[in-house]
């Protein structure tokens, strides 16, 4: 969703309007970020207000301070596809997403606001589940190590993934994570998905996160005639150029990816 956040095409970033005002003063132990009134507030982008050096988002760097970033990623493979079907009957009819749009793919964005984040020593250079010393790229010393998870890995090895992540992120490990069969959760899963219908449904029907039990990969022959077969052959060459505008942004990322 970093293409939510960042101008795509690469675009010059401004800040939001509403983000942009920060008050500042006696007693305030800290940024606090006030609404903004003016016309501009209500308008859509570009912003007519001032971009920060070297910020690739809308959102200020005292707010992005106040995070802790995780970056999940997937192949384009695998994910470009996954996005196309909901673009085209019959689950557009559902999804309200009539037209497939390459640029909305994302894995650019991602990758500014990854790059930006290690710049800004925000990030790194440490990795999550690497030796201190075995560091990928020099950056500035950062508050929290990259965190990179990469959607093949955490579905091949669910529980030890999720256990070196929460050991990563500081959050107590518990198996129960990786089950969610009650009617509350559910119910919570519905809710949480409920402004993206027909996106998440088989997350919503499932139960837990298991070990996929099919790892065979498909050649690159094979997977394009599976395309051209659900889809038709300007769908698969459209799939397929998507595909491969983005896997140099998506290994970019996979090389600081999460190893146990």
């Amino acid at each position: 969703m970093a293409q939510c956040l960042v101008p795509l095409d690469g675009k010059e970033a401004s800040i939001a309007p509403s983000l942009s005002k920060v008050k500042r003063g006696i007693g305030t132990s800290e940024n606090i970020i006030a609404d903004a009134t003016d016309d501009n507030a209500k308008g859509l982008y570009p912003y007519q207000t001032d971009p920060e050096p070297h910020n690739p988002t809308i959102i200020p760097k005292a707010i992005l301070e106040k995070f802790h970033f995780t970056f999940l990623i997937r192949h384009p493979r695998l994910s470009i596809p996954s996005y196309y079907r909901c673009t085209v009957p019959p689950l557009d009819r559902v999804t309200g997403f009539y037209n497939f749009m390459p640029a909305e793919a994302g894995y650019n964005e991602l990758r500014r606001v990854f790059d930006y984040l290690r710049l800004a020593g925000q990030i790194g250079p440490t990795v999550a589940g690497r030796q201190a010393n075995a560091t990928v790229i020099d950056s500035p010393v950062g508050k929290i190590d990259i965190c990179v998870v990469d959607a093949d890995d955490l579905l091949d090895n669910p529980s030890s993934i999720i256990k070196a992540y929460c050991e990563n992120v500081g959050i107590d490990y518990d198996q129960d994570m990786l089950i969610w069969s009650t009617a509350d959760d559910h119910e919570q899963a519905k809710a949480a998905f409920e402004k993206w219908p027909g996106f998440h449904d088989d997350v919503i029907i499932s139960t837990g996160l298991k070990p996929k039990e099919d790892k065979q990969s498909k050649s690159d022959t094979e997977q394009y005639n599976e395309w051209a077969e659900k889809y038709g052959e300007e769908g698969a060459q459209v799939i397929q150029r998507t595909v491969d505008a983005n896997i140099g942004d998506y290994e970019y990322m996979k090389q600081f990816a999460l190893k146990l």
